[in-house]
């Protein structure tokens, strides 16, 4: 029996040239690790030049991440570019790391993979929002596993004592409530709670997986 190979560290690569950029793109990048709790695989491309940084200004940051972990979701891809950034460049002379001045905004997409999906809502932060899709759609809680169908998502919940799950068909929209996932023939909604500073604008399955497109505001 041939062994599986042992997994490889995860490598961080930066676009960013020249000795200022790549101290920035560093400390960006052990930022970002810091913030999750896992992270496969890291790029960062800094966009500026290294005389606005100088004044503690970038133009954006481009990121792209793989295999992520943040807040008990799992992630399978994460692509983003953030808007103009305002760092302390004081804290990075003195080895402090990175410090941003204020909010800033970041558009792009994340993906997550329906195993991804079952393992976030398996954790306890996210089980009153599987318990809530479950009762909302199906009837009867918990929910027990979720899976894509070509453009759906299937669900499906198993009450106590029941000998078998029930599935139901789900479609998933982005308007400007939030998420909502709808069953095929539209009688039943459920409205995913959204944080105020996320803004999701096209909710589509993809290769699948759930590909969410949309905007933030990060908060340091």
């Amino acid at each position: 029996m041939s062994s599986s190979p042992a997994p490889q560290p995860a490598q961080a690569r930066s676009d960013a040239s020249g000795p200022l950029l790549r101290l920035v793109s560093a400390a960006l990048q052990l930022w970002l690790r810091q913030q999750c709790e896992r992270l496969d695989s890291l790029e960062i491309q800094l966009q500026g030049t290294a005389a606005a940084l100088l004044r503690g200004r970038l133009a954006a940051v481009r990121v792209q991440a793989r295999g992520v972990h943040y807040q008990n979701l799992q992630l399978e891809l994460v692509e983003l570019t953030s808007g103009p950034l305002r760092l302390q460049m004081g804290s990075l002379w003195r080895g402090r790391g990175v410090q941003l001045q204020e909010p800033f905004e970041v558009r792009g997409l994340v993906s997550f993979t329906a195993a991804g999906l079952n393992h976030s809502l398996a954790q306890p932060r996210w089980r009153g929002l599987a318990d809530q899709l479950a009762e909302e759609l199906l009837g009867i809680t918990p929910l027990v596993s979720l899976r894509t169908v070509d453009n759906r998502l299937v669900l499906a919940a198993q009450g106590v004592g029941e000998a078998r799950p029930v599935e139901v068909d789900a479609t998933i929209e982005a308007g400007p409530a939030g998420l909502e996932l709808v069953t095929a023939d539209g009688s039943l909604r459920s409205l995913l709670p959204m944080d105020s500073n996320l803004r999701v604008k096209r909710a589509t399955i993809e290769a699948g997986m759930l590909v969410l497109d949309g905007e933030a505001t990060v908060t340091p």
